[in-house]
C-alpha cells in the first residue's frame, strides 16, 4: 500500500511515423507523428507521473533534436522511450524495430567544427529501449582541423542520474553514415544493457560529474563490432565500480580508451576483446598497458562471425553457435 501510494498514474504517448499526426491526442488510436512533438508535450507537463513514449515500426527522420528537459521523473515514475514490439516479443523481427535517422543540421561548436544531437536527455530516470539508430548522412570531414560529429543519444548534465539504454541497435558506416559517439553520458548511472554497436566510431563515452566520481555506470551483454576508434571510453571520473561483463568488442581500432590522467582500475569479467588493433589506448590514439583492467575469464583471441542474412532475427549479431555466442551479448535478454 505504501509503494502504491508513491506511484502516480502512468501516461502513454503513441507515435507512428506512417499514420500519425502531431495534432492528434497521442493515444493509440490517434498517435503523434514525430518524436520531437512527444518531447515537447512531455516537457510542457508538470504532472509527476511515469510516462512512456511508444514508437510503432517505421522510419523516424529527426530534423531537430528530440530534447527532454523536464527533470520531474523518479525511480518509481520514470520516462521510457521504447518500441511497441521489443526484441524478446514473440512476433519481433529486425524489420519491426523503429529506425531513428538524423537529418539534423549540424551547428558550430567553438574550435571543434560542428555537431548534431539526436536524443538529448537532460533529465534523470530515463529508459530507451528497443530502437535502431543510424548514422547521419552529412560528411564527417570539414577540413584538416575540424569535423562534423553526430551523437544519437547525448546527456550533457553532470548532475543527472539513471539513464538506461537497452536492447538498442546502433548501425553506422565510417564512410557514408558516420556515428561519432553513439551514447555520450555525463552524470551518474549510465547503463548500457544488451545493445549492439555496428560500425560506430565510438559506441559510448562515460563522461564526468559535477563533482567527485561518477558511479553506478555499467556496460553488459553488449556487442561492439568494427568500431573505428574505440569500443568503450572511460574518463578520469568514471569510478572503480564500473560494471563491465559479458561484452564482445571485436575487429575494432582500440577496445578500451581511458584518459591519460585516470588512476582508476576496473574489474571486467566474462568478455571477449579480440582482433582489435590495440586492447587499450588513450585519446591520443596511443597504445597503453592494459594493467588497469583486472581481467577474469577474458579472451583476447578468436574470430567473431556476424550474421549478415537480413531474414534472420539475429541479423547484425553473432552467428548462432559461433565463437562468443555463449556470452549472450546482443539484443535478446531471453
Amino acid at each position: 500500500m505504501t509503494m502504491s501510494s508513491l506511484v502516480a498514474p502512468a501516461e502513454e504517448l503513441y507515435v507512428n511515423a506512417k499514420t500519425g499526426n502531431d495534432k492528434n491526442t497521442g493515444s493509440q488510436s490517434q498517435p503523434l507523428k514525430t518524436i520531437a512533438e512527444a518531447a515537447h508535450r512531455i516537457d510542457a507537463s508538470a504532472a509527476k507521473e511515469a510516462t512512456t513514449i511508444i514508437l510503432s515500426e517505421g522510419v523516424y527522420p529527426l530534423t531537430e533534436t528530440a530534447l527532454f528537459t523536464n527533470n520531474k521523473f523518479s525511480v518509481e515514475n520514470r520516462l521510457t522511450i521504447r518500441a511497441e514490439v521489443l526484441p524478446d516479443d514473440a512476433n519481433w523481427t529486425p524489420q519491426r524495430m523503429p529506425i531513428i535517422t538524423a537529418m539534423i543540421s549540424a551547428t558550430p561548436t567553438p574550435g571543434d567544427g560542428e555537431e548534431a544531437r539526436g536524443f538529448e536527455i537532460e533529465a534523470s530516470h530515463v529508459t530507451i529501449e528497443g530502437l535502431r539508430f543510424t548514422g547521419s548522412p552529412v560528411y564527417y570531414y570539414i577540413d584538416g582541423k575540424q569535423s562534423r560529429r553526430y551523437y544519437p543519444i547525448w546527456r550533457d548534465g553532470k548532475n543527472l542520474d539513471d539513464l538506461v539504454v537497452t536492447q538498442c541497435l546502433f548501425a553506422g558506416n565510417v564512410d557514408v553514415l558516420p556515428v561519432r559517439v553513439a551514447i555520450f553520458g555525463n552524470g551518474r548511472g549510465l547503463v548500457l544493457d544488451h545493445c549492439v554497436f555496428y560500425n560506430c566510431q565510438n559506441p559510448v563515452v562515460f563522461g564526468d560529474v559535477q563533482d567527485g566520481t561518477s558511479s553506478r555506470n555499467a556496460m553488459r551483454y553488449c556487442l561492439v563490432y568494427e568500431a573505428n576508434y574505440s569500443g568503450v571510453w572511460t574518463t578520469t571520473q568514471t569510478g572503480d565500480d564500473f560494471e563491465f561483463h559479458h561484452n564482445v568488442i571485436a575487429n575494432s581500432r582500440t577496445a578500451w580508451i581511458k584518459d591519460d590522467d585516470s588512476n582508476h582500475r576496473y574489474r571486467i569479467h566474462d568478455c571477449i576483446l579480440t582482433n582489435n588493433m590495440k586492447t587499450a589506448g588513450n585519446g591520443g590514439d596511443n597504445a597503453i598497458n592494459n594493467d588497469f583492467l583486472k581481467m577474469q575469464n577474458v579472451q583476447l583471441s578468436g574470430a567473431i562471425e556476424i550474421e549478415k542474412d537480413q531474414s534472420k532475427n539475429n541479423y547484425l549479431q553473432l552467428k548462432e553457435g559461433s565463437f562468443g555466442s555463449n556470452l549472450q551479448a546482443g539484443l535478446f535478454k531471453k
